[in-house]
């Protein structure tokens, strides 16, 4: 049996005004913020970050035009190797845990348009169905307004750090980010966690920048091993650290356990942009005298796990 989900106050999960950031302005408050949060939680919320909400409106919309196709003609997008395309829904995957779940969720994911390269595997077209005519323009937008503001967040890690303000951003230079839209059909309680809606993970890049609906479903797993609610916040997104971030911070920020819910009754969607590094970087800590682990090759880290996490895709 799942545990039951502890609702706690929103300031448990910490919002953030980013807005000095946004402006390339220098805010010791905000950045002494973010620190904390990075530390205690691993997980905040931000507001005031100049995200276009229209963007937002829009590809929910589309998105739902999408995943309302049959089944059949969703296919024809399945997910590549290269982990751009449609996710089916009711995938089977080991989400960080090594024990088998079954996502409650389906996605359609895209990356950086790129050939297919054999001496970079992650490299890839992207895939659009002909039948909604504007996926591609607006899903494209979104990729790039979000990338804008994980840019704003990367000068706002570097200086949590203690780090020149563009330290992080070195490593993006060919990003193997991916955005997604992710569709929740509604879904009865769940009796165990073989059947939520995302099993308990932690995220594998950098770090993730999340729009969710008002729906609701997120949690988020404390220090106590407890359940947290992560409930949806007006104009804001959340924001949580990936194990490549916890990483470079020689383990002082929090990769954090996560997993969603969906036991409204209603369509439940969401969108995530995970913000990985160039395949090509070394990931190795960039603070601290003594490293917490040894350093590798971030490229074929991501492919082994997108290839446990996803066997749908069949990455070889």
């Amino acid at each position: 049996m799942i545990e039951a989900t502890r609702r706690l106050a929103f300031e448990e999960i910490p919002i953030i005004d980013i807005g000095t950031l946004a402006n390339k302005e220098r805010s010791d408050s905000c950045i002494e913020s973010l620190r904390t949060a990075c530390v205690d939680v691993g997980f905040f919320y931000i507001k005031n970050h100049g995200f276009p909400s229209s963007l937002i409106t829009d590809l929910r919309c589309v998105s739902a035009e999408f995943f309302s196709l049959p089944m059949s003609r969703k296919m024809n997008f399945k997910i590549s190797p290269q982990i751009q395309g449609y996710l089916p829904l009711g995938y089977r995957s080991y989400e960080g845990q090594q024990r088998e779940g079954t996502s409650h969720q389906e996605g359609f994911w895209v990356g950086h348009q790129r050939r297919i390269d054999p001496e970079n595997p992650l490299d890839g077209p992207n895939q659009w169905p002909p039948e909604c005519l504007e996926f591609q323009t607006i899903m494209g937008r979104y990729f790039e307004a979000a990338e804008d503001l994980a840019k704003t967040l990367m000068r706002g890690f570097s200086l949590a750090l203690g780090l020149e303000e563009n330290h992080i951003a070195h490593y993006f230079a060919l990003p193997l980010s991916r955005l997604k839209v992710n569709h929740y059909p509604p879904q009865d309680s769940p009796l165990s966690e073989n059947n939520l809606g995302v099993v308990p993970h932690c995220d594998s890049g950098a770090f993730t920048i999340l729009w969710q609906d008002s729906i609701g479903g997120l949690e988020i797993q404390n220090k106590e091993g407890q359940w947290v609610g992560a409930p949806p916040i007006a104009d804001t997104f959340v924001v949580n650290i990936g194990n490549i971030m916890e990483m470079w911070s020689n383990g002082r920020f929090s990769s954090t356990p996560h997993r969603v819910i969906n036991v409204g009754n209603d369509d439940r969607y969401s969108i995530p942009l995970f913000v990985n590094p160039s395949a090509e970087v070394k990931i190795k800590p960039l603070v601290g005298d003594l490293a917490a682990f040894e350093s590798f090759h971030y490229g074929t880290y991501q492919r082994d796990l997108w290839r446990n996490t996803f066997p749908v895709a069949e990455i070889s």
